[in-house]
């Protein structure tokens, strides 16, 4: 083996890390470069198009001005952590102490990075649930561990405990579990939950969940933690976020909750990830979590709305989806539309030639032919905003016809 630098990439020492084999960078921000170039609608990546509660952004602003722009505690600056253990408590029973149990993070995904560093050794099997947020996987891979998927069904994207447990084995030692679901939209029912806690309880695996959709949730459904089931609470990492429920994903504030030893040792992880989140922007999160019940219920009866005109427009424009119980994806089947097109070839060419970005399915899967005929929309938007996708859609019979397969 050579030791030249000059050796080509890929031969010799001077090579990229073999855990990156297979990696891509996101297939979401890369959606959203494709986007910007093309002057499309983002419908792409998961970030609203309106502004934030001025009440955080007095907030913020207020917090720069008198100084708190230095580091701050590594773990998040106490009011946060204390806001974090009392609303987890107030929502879901569950008891944290913001001393030893709470870790703010730079986002959900930087808490799912330090989970699964924190409790994987390598050879250990990770369970991931999929179509999955797309960090997952890298997460993993950071880990030296290896990665074993269950695929959920469509149309309705039901959790079956008995093929679920196909997954587990002797070298299972977590499972990555997101509801309310990134990009199906499922929230996953009290049933479905407890199949996932007895495996865990009778494989003796940790339990990772991205709950960050929690306070978006539609038709009088309630978010129900996995770490409020019998058992979990001692195997639980539940990771949460503010981004998505306050319009900041920009800011890029997260937290994970979990019980000793698991807690320090993501704490660990964090410090030499991070050091610790933009500190001004955690005490205009404490405020954003003193907000009152009424701005949650306005902020789930618009996303009600969205929901509404976005499954509108599918029905015009021939598109086949589900509703979703939670969060603000749909994830649509185009094959009656071009059968011919896999989803990445099918989602550039509406972002260049429609104008309207979105995320090829397979991007949210890991097991190889996955996802071929289906996109991800994200309508955390304006009314106005979808109502200019259902015109450029409006293009898509011509734009199919004058580029066929």
């Amino acid at each position: 083996m050579s030791d030249d630098p000059t050796t080509p990439p890929g031969r010799g020492r001077v090579r990229p890390a073999a855990r990156l084999d297979g990696l891509r960078p996101s297939v979401i921000r890369e959606m959203t470069r494709l986007a910007l170039a093309h002057r499309a609608v983002n419908l792409a990546q998961g970030f609203p198009d309106f502004p934030p509660p001025p009440e955080i952004l007095e907030a913020a602003q207020a917090a720069i001005a008198r100084g708190d722009n230095q580091y701050t505690i590594t773990w998040g600056i106490p009011p946060l952590r204390e806001a974090i253990a009392r609303t987890m408590q107030e929502l879901y029973g569950l008891r944290f102490d913001p001393e030893r149990h709470v870790a703010v993070t730079c986002g959900v995904t930087e808490a799912i990075c330090a989970a699964i560093l924190a409790v994987i050794d390598p050879g250990d099997e990770v369970v991931i649930v999929e179509p999955f947020h797309e960090n997952y996987l890298p997460a993993v891979r950071f880990a030296a561990g290896r990665e074993v998927y269950h695929a959920l069904e469509a149309p309705l994207w039901e959790l079956d405990p008995g093929r679920l447990a196909r997954a587990f084995g002797p070298r299972t030692r977590a499972i990555v579990l997101n509801t309310p679901h990134n990009p199906t939209g499922r929230v996953f029912t009290r049933e479905e939950l407890e199949g996932v806690a007895r495996l865990c309880i009778e494989h003796d695996v940790v339990a990772i969940t991205d709950e960050i959709y929690d306070r978006i949730v539609h038709d009088g459904r309630r978010h129900l933690p996995l770490a409020s089931l019998d058992g979990m609470a001692e195997r639980t990492i539940t990771i949460g976020g503010l981004g998505k429920t306050f319009a900041v994903t920009g800011w890029r504030l997260g937290f994970a909750c979990a019980p000793e030893p698991l807690a320090s040792a993501l704490r660990t992880v964090h410090d030499f990830l991070t050091i610790c989140a933009p500190a001004p922007l955690q005490h205009a999160a404490a405020a954003a979590l003193a907000m009152p019940e009424s701005y949650f219920e306005r902020t789930r009866a618009d996303y009600a709305l969205r929901r509404e005109r976005m499954m509108a427009i599918f029905d015009r424009h021939g598109f086949r989806a589900q509703a979703p119980e939670g969060a603000y994806y749909a994830m649509t089947d185009f094959s009656g539309l071009d059968a011919r097109r896999d989803g990445e070839a099918f989602a550039r060419l509406l972002t260049t030639e429609v104008g309207v970005a979105v995320v090829p399915g397979s991007s949210f899967y890991g097991t190889p032919g996955l996802g071929r005929s289906v996109v991800r929309w994200a309508f955390a938007k304006r009314l106005e905003t979808l109502d200019e996708v259902d015109r450029r859609l409006e293009r898509l019979p011509s734009v199919l016809a004058a580029n066929p397969a």
